[in-house]
């Protein structure tokens, strides 16, 4: 049976109230998205892009939008001349589910 690696699989709704990752789980998905840093205290995952020009940066985060509304899941985006910063956490469970590492491995393939 083959594994789908993160960018193959789609988000799915996650319950108000449910349990977020650990600090295992989420050692254990970090590991398809190497350049994404696991903040302290494990609750979110986050990533900066950087571009040429603000034009760059701009032109990625309309991307990025457009997969956010596709999985039906949606990053926390500040965009600054040349760059991008990524924010991904579930509010549903207060912290990270197998869904931030899903888009953030669909956001790295955008680059």
């Amino acid at each position: 049976m083959k594994i789908l690696d993160l960018s193959e699989q789609k988000c799915v709704p996650c319950e108000v109230g449910g349990k977020p990752l650990d600090a295992e789980e989420a050692a254990f998905y970090s590991k398809d998205v190497p350049e994404w840093h696991v903040a302290a205290g494990g609750g979110k995952i986050s990533r900066a892009f950087r571009f040429k020009d603000f034009k760059g940066a701009m032109a990625f985060a309309n991307k990025v939008a457009a997969l956010a509304e596709e999985e039906g899941h949606h990053p926390d985006m500040i965009i600054k001349y040349g760059e991008a910063d990524i924010e991904l956490w579930t509010h549903a469970v207060g912290g990270l589910s197998v869904n931030d590492f899903i888009l953030a491995a669909k956001i790295d393939k955008l680059v």
